[in-house]
This record gives C-alpha cells, structure tokens and sequence, in this order.
C-alpha cells in the first residue's frame, strides 16, 4: 500500500507561525506567547504566533503597551516557568540626552484560570515625568490548530465594560474578564482600552496591575487543570566540576514541572503534557518517554501517567480513530486538530505504533525503579491487553513485524516519532513508500516483552518464558532482515517499506535500539559505531539523517536535525552497551547545547552551528517535555544507574571518561527511598547513600 499524501504532526512548511524569536510562559494547560517587547501581537501581524491560550483557545490575540502613545523599546526580555519579564525604556519621555531615564518593567505571571500583567514606570530622571499609560486588549477564541496552521482570522470579540470597569467577552469555551485596576476602561476599536494618568515623581516608581481571567463555560472531551504540586523534584540536585550540568538540570526538571497536568477523571494521577504552545495536552509517546526518563528522580510521574492513558486504551476497531483493543491512544485533544489538506485528528486519536510497547516498557522501568507493587498490579488487565495488541500487530502483519499505516486517508501517515511525511528516507533521498516497520518499534517491542517476561512472573505469578521466546522471535527477524550494507560497515535501516524493502537512509533510529535486547553485543558495537561516525554524530549531537543523504537538511525537521531526547536516547543506549568514550562526548555536546540557549533545550535544533552557537529549529516547542526529561536520561547515562528494586539493588557503573568531572547527585530515588551518588573525577564512587533494604553494587 502507498501513502498518497504526506501528513504530519509537525510543522506546516508554508504558513508555519515561528516561535522562536518568542517569550514563553507556560503553566499547565495554558501559556503565553510574547515578543521581545511583551506584547502581543497577532492582530497587527498576520499569522502571528502570540496570544495568550488556555486550553488550546487562544483568550488574548493582541496586547499592546504605550507610554503617551509610544511602545517602549525592549533591552531584555526572558522568560521562565509561568513568567516573562521584559526591560524596556521610553525615550520619548524624561530629560533629554542619550541616556534614557524612563524604564518599563513588565511582568506576566501566569496563575490557575488566567494571567496577571503588572507595569512598573520607574524614573531615573530629575524631574517629574507625567504621561498617559494605555493597555490595548482583545480576544479572537481562535483554536489552536487554525493558529498553528496559518487560518487564525484574528477577529476580535465583541467585549463589553461592566460599572465595575471589568472588561468581558466569551468564546465557546471561555468567558474572559479583564480587569485593569484604577485605570480608565473602555471598549474603542473593537478593543478594550485600559489608560492610566500617572505622575512619577524624580526617582520614583509607579506600578499598574491588571488581571485576565478565563472561566469554562463548556466542558471538552478532555480539561485537564495544572498538576505541578503533586510530583516533587526539589530534593533533585547537581554539583559538578562543570557547573553547567547543575544549571541544566535545575532549569529541565523546573521547564518540565510546568509543563505537568492532572487527569480530569483522578486528578491524583498526573502526567507531562508534550509540549508548548502546540502540545499541551496528553501524548502517549511524549508523555511516556518524559516519565521513563525521569524514573531516577520519582515514580509518580510514570504511575499517573500510566493510568491516564490506561484509561484511554483502545477497546475496539474503528479506523477513523486509528482505534484498536489493547492500544494505546496518540494524543487527546479538546476539539478535532484540523489543517485542510493536511491533517484531521479526532479529539481522541490512536495514530501511532510505538506508544504501546512503550507503556509496556515504562511499567516494567517504574517497577523496577520502586513503583508500589499495588500499583502495578492495578495495571495487569491494561498489561495484558497491550501485549495483546503487540502480538496481534505482529500476527496481523505479512512479515512478522510492528507496522502502521494511515487508512483513514485523513491521519498521520508516519506514526512513529518521526511523524513528518517525509522522514522515511532512502540512501538516494526518496521519500519511502508504506506501510512502514520501524526499526525503533520493534526493538521497543523486544524490551517491553522482555521485561513484562519478568514482570508477570514476579508480581501475577505468570510463566513469562512464552513473551520471552516471542521477542526472541521478532529479534531473529529483525536481525535477518533489517541490516544494510557489508562487514564492519553494516548499519540498521531505519525501517522496512511497503514493499518489504529496507529503507537504507542513515539515521539516528538504530539508536534506540542499543540496550534493548534486539541486538547481540557484537551487533550493539556495530550500531554504536556507525552512530559516531561524523555524518551522524556532530558536535551538537546525533543528527536525525546522515549528512551525506541528498535530502540532508541541517535544519529539517526529521531530515538532518538534532533532536534533544533522540540524541539523548541514542547516549543511553550507547551507556548500556558499554561505549563510555562516545556516550561522554554524546553527553557533553547536549550540556553544550544547553548552555548555549539558555540552559532550556529547544525541542530541535539545527545539527551545525549558526554563527558558532545552535540554532532552534523556528517552530521548535520550547519548553518540550521530552527535551526537558533528557536531563534524566543524562544523569542516568553519566552515573550507570540501573535499579531493580524487587530485588533491593542498585547498580551504578560510572563513565571513566567523567564527562562532567566530579560530580555529586542527590535526591535519585529506588523504592521511594533518596539516594545520594558521588563520583570523583576518575569516575569512580567515593560515596554512596541509599535507603535501608537496597544493596548498591559500583563498578
């Protein structure tokens, strides 16, 4: 079967509203998309990315700053967790000179149904300094998907002003208060106008506040509110010789707590939605890899994530929604995503083949980490309906593999994490035609099976040997069918195709498959090497396509990009096969990325250098859960953890080549117990503190 039409979950090329250039502020399910200056402003600039969203509405389209009738001019701006601030001066005020003795400090604080905005004029003039202050508002209730897709009209909403000079105005799924305290509010141009008079004495300071509030009017198949308090990483603390892995550590496991909801049907269990702006929603792939990465620091992300979508697990066959019993869903959104001609996702969507074996595989991880036993066991009817998926998938298949295909017509035509419709690539740079087996799915497939195998057996008492012998199965198939190439120059195709054909580009999906259990050491050492030659492996990390594929693009987005978490993955398989030396260096160069944006990793990024420094991919989410989370699986890679706390151990197995230098790491948590690590700059432990029952092994 040939896919006709190319769709994708990520961006659209022509029409894409880039991100970033923009501040981002981000608490739970909603967000604010600001400029350097502070404003927002899509009604003034067509396609604009920024507004203020809550729940994938967009509440505020436009909200514009001036000091007698002048916008400020920004000097700094920067944003973090659910605040943006922003440094401006008003040279049209103040005493004359080059030095501009009127600053504009504005402040955006994003709180539970809204947003606070407070203006502070500050004058460093000696005299003084008298002016009019106006805020502009307006609100469009565009959805997300026409904002992202290019079609958001950005057609204010009729809004009125109460005798209380509250401002109102409703989409269909919000009633939007503003209320600018002490000023002047009136409705003018199909905006609210707030206006301030102010005096401000020589040396003084003003400060305006005003406050957007967003109230549900409607219920969506999925509301889910902020769950940042119910997982707790404050204890989770780095110190190194190089300083810059505590300061990415700090800002990742801060940007992810952010980006944390709650399930609207128990609000106890949370789990991190994908991504801002696009992504603030439950993702089965995002959201699991952001929990399995983060086991070292806690189970209770991976437990609420796993019974959020255990709740959604498919139950039967229906093809509109990609639905099947025992599957895990793709993505929940609060309306149907649609860009004509491109994508149409129903709220509740199942379009994707790994998100199942990789719940498998983050229930057996959160077992081992210490996940309660009661817990686990809760999960049994879930397990065994995604293993039956798994099994079935390969039943159902003509080769014996984990495949996919859009038969909707309508969905996603690659549904692995490569979702753009033009990631499959050959040697020769074709587009691949499916249905597609990727490589990454089955070697998920592999270690989900191996690891229920234990699982059943430990906790439900099962024989595991038969989910052993099937991984064993789909292994020897694997590993008869998907090598490319000749001798010590052999490499994984990223995928088969419709045809059964190897898809022979070079890309960093073989990564995944290292320390899974698909390959046998001789196999991993071939993997790990063709990973570190210079095609793949640049300074920046593990590009998506080998550069010396004609469709390499440095900055396209699966054809020659680097993604945080996928290079991140690829140096954890890299530590579990024992390749210290390129694990070290995969490692350095994604603490070098971070350091040069702000300690936040961008979602993706250009896999050469701009102007010496990385450049994010322009539509890049940021924060992005599974970038965040990467911080995880770079401690865990530079210290060797590996838990099994059914059986009380802790194995920690340092890298010699101590990436970092010294380095102590405090707060990791086996059996919800905290443990401490302390690394010299040799890379052996000097020290260790564990809970009581749990026996640690360093080598």
């Amino acid at each position: 079967m040939v896919v006709k039409a190319p769709k994708e979950e990520g961006p659209v090329r022509s029409r894409q509203p880039w991100l970033h250039l923009l501040q981002t502020a981000v608490r739970g399910n909603a967000t604010c998309l600001s400029t350097a200056s502070g404003d927002i402003d899509a009604a003034s600039v067509p396609g604009s990315a920024t507004g203020f969203y809550v729940d994938d509405r967009r509440v505020l389209h436009h909200l514009r700053l001036t000091v007698d009738g002048v916008a400020p001019e920004p000097v700094a701006a920067d944003s973090q967790g659910p605040e943006s601030t922003v440094l401006a001066v008003a040279r049209n005020l103040g005493d004359p000179g080059a030095d501009p003795t009127v600053h504009v400090h504005r402040h955006l604080t994003l709180i539970e149904g809204g947003m606070d905005v407070q203006v502070e004029i500050r004058s460093r003039s000696m005299s003084p300094v008298r002016c009019t202050v106006r805020l502009e508002l307006a609100g469009d209730g565009a959805e997300l998907h026409e904002v992202k897709a290019g079609f958001a009209a950005a057609i204010p909403l009729a809004a009125t002003v109460d005798a209380e000079a509250r401002a109102r105005w409703s989409d269909t799924r919000h009633a939007t208060t503003v209320h600018a305290l002490g000023a002047h509010t009136e409705v003018k141009a199909q905006a609210v106008i707030a206006e301030w008079e102010l005096n401000v004495e020589a040396g003084g300071v003003r400060q305006l506040n005003a406050t957007v509030r967003c109230a549900r009017t409607s219920s969506t198949p999925f509301d889910a509110g902020c769950g940042a308090l119910a997982v707790h990483w404050q204890s989770v603390h780095a110190r190194a010789q190089d300083a810059r892995l505590s300061r990415t550590l700090d800002r990742s496991l801060a940007d992810l707590q952010h980006l944390l909801l709650s399930d609207p049907d128990d609000e106890r269990d949370v789990f991190a939605a994908a991504g801002s702006p696009w992504y603030l929603t439950l993702f089965g792939r995002d959201s699991i890899w952001a929990a399995r990465m983060c086991l070292p620091f806690g189970t209770e992300l991976a437990s609420g994530t796993l019974r959020a979508l255990a709740r959604r697990q498919g139950t039967v066959d229906d093809p509109a929604l990609a639905e099947q019993p025992g599957k895990i869903l793709h993505e929940v959104r609060r309306t149907t995503f649609e860009d004509p001609g491109q994508l149409y996702l129903p709220p509740l969507y199942y379009g994707t083949v790994d998100a199942t074996p990789l719940w498998v595989a983050l229930l057996t991880d959160a077992w081992r980490w210490g996940l309660p036993e009661p817990e686990v066991s809760g999960l049994a009817d879930p397990l065994n309906a995604a293993l039956q998926w798994m099994r079935r998938s390969v039943e159902d298949s003509d080769d014996g593999f984990l495949r996919y295909v859009d038969e909707s017509g309508l969905g996603l035509s690659n549904q692995g994490w490569k979702d753009s419709g033009d990631s499959m690539r050959m040697a020769g740079g074709q587009v691949a035609e499916g249905p597609i087996a990727l490589v990454e799915t089955q070697a998920y497939a592999v270690e989900a099976a191996l690891g229920a195998a234990d699982l059943l057996e430990a906790v439900h008492g099962r024989d595991g040997d038969p989910w052993r012998e099937w991984a064993e199965a789909l292994a020897e198939r694997v590993r008869g069918t998907f090598w490319v190439g000749e001798g010590d120059q052999r490499y994984l195709a990223m995928a088969l195709d419709g045809h059964g054909l190897a898809i022979d580009g070079v890309g960093s999906n073989m990564g995944h498959a290292l320390g899974t259990g698909l390959l046998d050491a001789g196999e991993d050492d071939l993997v790990a090497r063709r990973l570190a030659q210079p095609d793949l492996l640049g300074p920046l990390g593990i590009g998506t396509l080998s550069r010396d594929n004609p469709a390499y693009n440095p900055l396209g987005y699966h054809t020659g990009s680097v993604w945080t978490h996928d290079t991140a993955i690829g140096a954890w398989g890299l530590s579990r096969v024992g390749h210290a030396s390129t694990t070290a260096r995969v490692l350095r160069s994604l603490v070098d990325v971070a350091s040069a944006s702000g300690y936040q990793w961008p979602e993706l990024y250009s896999s050469e250098p701009v102007l010496g420094v990385p450049a994010a991919y322009p539509a890049s989410c940021r924060p992005q859960a599974w970038a965040a989370a990467s911080a995880g699986l770079v401690v865990t890679s530079a210290l060797g953890l590996r838990a099994d706390a059914p059986h009380g151990r802790l194995h920690i197995s340092p890298l010699r080549e101590a990436p970092f230098g010294a380095m102590t790491v405090e707060g990791l948590r086996i059996a919800g117990g905290s443990v401490r690590v302390e690394v010299d700059g040799s890379g052996r432990v000097v020290d260790v503190g564990a809970p009581a029952g749990i026996t640690v092994t360093c080598t």
